[in-house]
């Protein structure tokens, strides 16, 4: 029987705290740290979980515990010099999205990945999501082009406004949500995108200077489908049509939708309704002489899908198959860098106003 993974846990706030619950219930992995800069939401995760020793100090937590993985889930602005320190550490790195600020950062990474021969999993949960990988494999077939209709708004306040400000320091929602919803986009298309136009508001003044908090991007890709993400976040969001999941090609179209649109058990700022789909369904565009429709639409049930704990259980036990079995993880690397190249160029354009062409 192999010996468990170290591996210490950096961040302890929604998503080390889901990431940490993973490793805790898993036995091959044995946590050996958890760092947070405050030491309450350390220590509140700590007496959870049975009790785990406790650093303020990240590099210090690495030189005394040795791990063979580190989990970062800190603020974005801090991913690329943590994994860094990681990887020449010795340990392989899972991180939370997106992997840095600037794609040069991360081709900086991709060197060091290669020259250390580590595996580096990032943290595109929806690659994990059984409907999200439906939904892509059904998006297949339905054609060429495809037009990808996406947003999430989330219309936070108190605690998640606070986070959503603190995440705002560094990037957008565009740009910070958006890396998952363009993953998707060219999961779907398989195709190279060509150009990126975006428009965006500040809608508040309690930013830093030249952020904003509402953002739409449009991607064109080389074989004539385009996408568009809508993300916006703070206490004036409307909440109607906020989570917007479709796909159109020639031969019909799949949309993520809500069999019981009356409930009211998930709002838009709460992190279990960002990923749960309810339904999926699938409409055929195929017509008769009469231009009748020949199939029916089709609901899809996926209510029985993983929530977000089980999709974060889910995204560890492949970081671990990746470990064990010497997973080749550089494609899945590219993709990340092709994603942030993406909505980067979408941030250009608000700024400047003009298409960016890739």
């Amino acid at each position: 029987m192999q010996e468990p993974v170290s591996v210490l846990v950096v961040g302890c706030g929604n998503m080390g705290a889901s990431h940490a619950r993973a490793y805790h219930k898993m036995p091959e992995f044995n946590i050996v740290g958890l760092v947070s800069r405050g030491p309450e939401s350390r220590s509140k995760l700590s007496k959870e979980l049975g009790g785990y020793p406790e650093f303020g100090d990240y590099q210090q937590a690495l030189q005394e515990t040795k791990p063979q993985a580190v989990s970062i889930n800190t603020y974005p602005d801090t991913h690329a010099e943590y994994v860094r320190f990681a990887l020449e550490s010795g340990a392989h790195v899972f991180v939370e999205k997106p992997l840095a600020n600037t794609v040069e950062e991360c081709q900086k990474i991709k060197q060091l990945v290669q020259k250390y021969q580590k595996k580096l999993l990032i943290g595109y949960i929806l690659r994990v999501h059984p409907t999200w990988i439906n939904f892509i494999e059904i998006a297949h077939g339905l054609g060429k082009p495809l037009v990808m209709r996406m947003n999430l708004n989330q219309q936070s306040h108190g605690s998640t406004w606070e986070v959503h400000k603190n995440l705002m320091n560094s990037m957008s929602p565009i740009v910070d949500c958006g890396v998952h919803y363009v993953d998707v986009m060219c999961l779907m298309t398989q195709a190279k995108p060509v150009s990126v136009s975006a428009i965006g508001a500040r809608l508040t003044d309690e930013l830093k200077e030249g952020m904003y908090n509402y953002g739409q991007l449009q991607v064109r890709f080389d074989d004539g489908s385009v996408g568009w993400y809508e993300a916006g976040w703070g206490p004036m969001m409307s909440e109607t049509a906020y989570f917007v999941k479709d796909v159109i090609g020639p031969k019909g179209s799949v949309s993520i939708v809500d069999k019981n649109p009356d409930r009211d058990d998930v709002s838009s700022d709460n992190v279990d309704g960002h990923s749960a789909t309810n339904a999926l369904l699938l409409h055929h565009a195929d017509t008769d002489a009469n231009g009748a429709f020949t199939k029916q639409d089709q609901l899809l049930d996926t209510t029985n899908e993983p929530d977000h704990q089980g999709l974060c259980d889910l995204e560890q036990q492949f970081f671990l198959k990746a470990i064990r079995e010497d997973l080749d993880l550089i494609p899945h690397l590219d993709d990340a860098i092709n994603t942030l190249r993406i909505v980067l160029a979408a941030d250009e354009s608000y700024r400047t106003g003009r298409t960016v062409i890739l």
